[in-house]
């Protein structure tokens, strides 16, 4: 499922395309992602838990981890961040990280298809993604910082 056809679905849709049972909780979490890409898990529990009868981080955090076993969200790791979730799955793209703020933003490879990097020595393997993260200041902190 490309990001693309997720965005174009509501909730209890997309979860039931990816195979997983649709619940409050689910539905929730997902449209929490949907509002805010590259959200922590803390951040997603944050915004869903005044809609939630029963909120709690831990169903969060079960939400995000069978959504992306299911390949529904992508988990990302920049270092030294909490791990991040997203609805942008199956395109190869990646990330720009503001090491002053923390906000992220996707940046599309540049040129050719997936993977758009080739590896000086596959050392034997067959690549099937790459995956870069940028790091440097957005544009607001640069502009504070000038």
């Amino acid at each position: 499922m490309h990001a693309h056809e997720i965005e174009g679905q509501d909730a209890a849709t997309a979860i039931r395309a990816a195979g997983l049972r649709v619940t409050d909780s689910r539905s929730a979490v997902f449209d929490a992602l949907r509002a805010r890409p590259h959200a922590s898990a803390e951040a997603v529990y944050a915004q869903v838990a005044p809609v939630l009868e029963h909120p709690s981080l831990q169903s969060v955090y079960n939400a995000l981890n069978d959504f992306a076993d299911a390949g529904l969200v992508r988990r990302i790791e920049p270092a030294g961040c909490p791990q991040l979730f997203e609805l942008r799955v199956g395109d190869n793209h990646h990330h720009l990280v503001c090491t002053v703020c923390g906000a992220v933003v996707d940046v599309d490879c540049v040129v050719g298809e997936a993977p758009c990097l080739t590896p000086s020595d596959s050392a034997g393997f067959v690549v099937h993604e790459a995956e870069v993260t940028f790091w440097g200041m957005c544009a607001d902190c640069a502009a504070s910082a000038a």
